[in-house]
């Protein structure tokens, strides 16, 4: 990685370890579930694997190289093909976060409203900051075959003009991303919120009706 990159790498890892302890705090991490990634130059930082999101230590965060090769750092998260196949697929994606929500989870428990869509667009501000979010079967944590899997959805929903932003795992929770920490930490603020109303309802809610969606579109340019 070439001089300039090493004032973002302190900055990535800055604004990792302020994420992580803000979704620690506010109870979207638990224990060691979750991790968090940034773009940086042509390689990435990530957490390490098992490590607590409310508590980690900057120099501590995995740097890995273009080829995926760890060069700094404890030992990078199990995720880490996950995430640089995200990269891969979305060029605007700068960063990507996965937590275990507790509502989110519970929805993939429960059932989701579709494979395609976990969620109905139920209120105006999931269609616009979240979009659609489809399910990702189920597979054991850290299973390389889930990268596949994503950037197939990614690719997708990319060609029929509707990109995503988030998918969701089976039994393991949401996996964003945007081109900065804010934007992919709204997508996930907004994903968990549209789950807690969805379960607290009932009964539950219809979706929002045609010409409201078409409204979105044309005044926001909501992808939906």
């Amino acid at each position: 990685m070439t001089e300039p990159v090493s004032a973002a790498v302190e900055e990535a890892r800055a604004e990792i370890v302020r994420i992580g302890s803000s979704l620690f705090a506010r109870g979207y991490v638990h224990a060691s579930a979750g991790n968090i990634s940034a773009r940086v130059g042509d390689g990435h930082l990530i957490t390490p694997t098992d490590a607590a999101l409310g508590f980690l230590e900057p120099q501590r965060l995995a740097l890995v190289d273009a080829r995926g090769e760890q060069i700094a750092g404890d030992r990078a998260s199990k995720t880490l093909t996950l995430h640089r196949r995200i990269y891969e697929a979305d060029p605007t994606a700068r960063f990507v976060v996965h937590t275990h929500s507790t509502h989110l989870v519970a929805l993939t428990l429960a059932g989701v409203w579709s494979p395609e869509d976990v969620l109905p667009p139920i209120t105006p501000y999931y269609v616009m900051k979240v979009g659609h979010v489809p399910l990702i079967p189920y597979h054991r944590p850290g299973d390389p075959r889930v990268a596949g899997l994503v950037t197939a959805r990614i690719a997708d929903r990319g060609a029929n003009g509707t990109p995503i932003r988030a998918v969701l795992l089976d039994r393991l929770g949401p996996v964003v991303w945007g081109p900065d920490a804010a934007t992919a930490l709204a997508v996930l603020e907004e994903l968990e919120e549209t789950a807690r109303l969805w379960l607290l309802t009932d009964p539950r809610p219809e979706p929002l009706p045609a010409h409201a969606l078409d409204e979105l579109r044309t005044v926001f340019d909501a992808a939906w």
